[in-house]
């Protein structure tokens, strides 16, 4: 059993933990430390606060999910004003070597390697994920995450992609007002301006003058609050809206990859897990005109795991290890 260092470091909190892996597999995850971003200027602001706090020595690999496109030299995060420049960064962090993958790429890994308990069904036929075929793992939270898990057989192939900055596509009048509200903002409008936790406040104020009330001045994480404990009518219908938008987008997905399996993740998907079942996600993701009939055999499920970007950071440098 090897020790590494797995980190998931998104737009809102940086997480580190200790991994225990072998043959490939994770064997356990402790419990991570969970920084905010904005109490550190960089990573290595953070990473040595974690350092310092673990008590013992670090092991000498480590595994790095981030918040952008990992193929650059300097990555840029998405929601995040870190700047990583991959030259070097082994030696600022103190180890021998470092993996860096895509946030979501690790919680596809993870989606690869999770048993089916974890994978709780949300719509479509009830059953385990195929062993063949494209899955999409799609997850809301400070932005719109999206990846590719291709199986064949005993071979599985994990890629990242950044699908939520595809132009986003409205379905409905409503939709087309919002459109035009935030491009108003914006200028272009991708599906992750729409489709992620900081959206709720666009949404919110459009239900709102719909409804004739007064627009609520809330940050998104008190209007997410609201909506979720059903205290307030406006947030609620933005909850519901934002759900349909969900299922319209990941209908899309799914269609544009062929896909054969469905996971939905996220810091919001998460949250949103007991809602989505009862929303109407279903019927816009198999509303797809004459391809509703395909739509309904793709199977649909979430993730139930308390930290799966650190256990698919781990699983992916276990992987890679396990292959040396």
């Amino acid at each position: 059993m090897e020790e590494i260092v797995a980190a998931d470091i998104g737009g809102t909190h940086a997480r580190f933990s200790i991994a225990r892996v072998n043959k490939g597999r994770v064997g356990s995850l402790d419990a991570p430390m969970i920084l905010n971003v904005a109490d550190h200027d960089t990573l290595e602001s953070a990473w040595n606060h974690f350092r310092e706090n673990l008590g013992r020595p670090l092991p000498n690999r480590a595994a790095l999910a981030v918040a952008a496109p990992v193929q650059s030299e300097v990555l840029t995060m998405a929601n995040n004003p870190w700047v990583i420049v991959k030259a070097g960064l082994a030696e600022r962090l103190n180890v021998a070597n470092t993996l860096l993958l895509n946030d979501f790429e690790a919680v596809a890994h993870a989606v690869a390697h999770l048993d089916h308990e974890h994978q709780p069904h949300l719509c479509g036929p009830d059953h385990p994920l195929p062993d063949n075929g494209t899955i999409l793992a799609i997850g809301p939270g400070t932005g719109l995450g999206t990846a590719s898990i291709i199986r064949n057989g005993s071979e599985t192939l994990v890629r990242g992609a950044e699908g939520g900055h595809i132009g986003f596509s409205p379905c409905d009048d409503f939709e087309d007002r919002l459109l035009d509200r935030m491009r108003a903002i914006y200028g272009r409008v991708s599906a992750e301006r729409v489709i992620s936790g900081p959206a709720i406040i666009h949404i919110c104020g459009l239900v709102a003058d719909d409804m004739g009330e007064m627009n609520r001045n809330l940050d998104d994480k008190q209007l997410w609050t609201l909506a979720l404990e059903g205290h307030d009518q406006v947030a609620m219908q933005g909850m519901v809206r934002f759900c349909r938008m969900l299922g319209s987008f990941a209908g899309d997905m799914a269609l544009a990859h062929g896909a054969t399996g469905v996971v939905i993740a996220g810091g919001l998907g998460k949250r949103l897990m007991s809602v989505l079942p009862r929303s109407d996600f279903f019927h816009r993701f198999i509303e797809k005109g004459r391809f509703e009939t395909l739509m309904r055999k793709i199977p649909v499920r979430m993730i139930h795991y308390p930290e799966p970007g650190l256990f698919g950071a781990a699983s992916a440098l276990a992987t890679q290890i396990a292959r040396e």
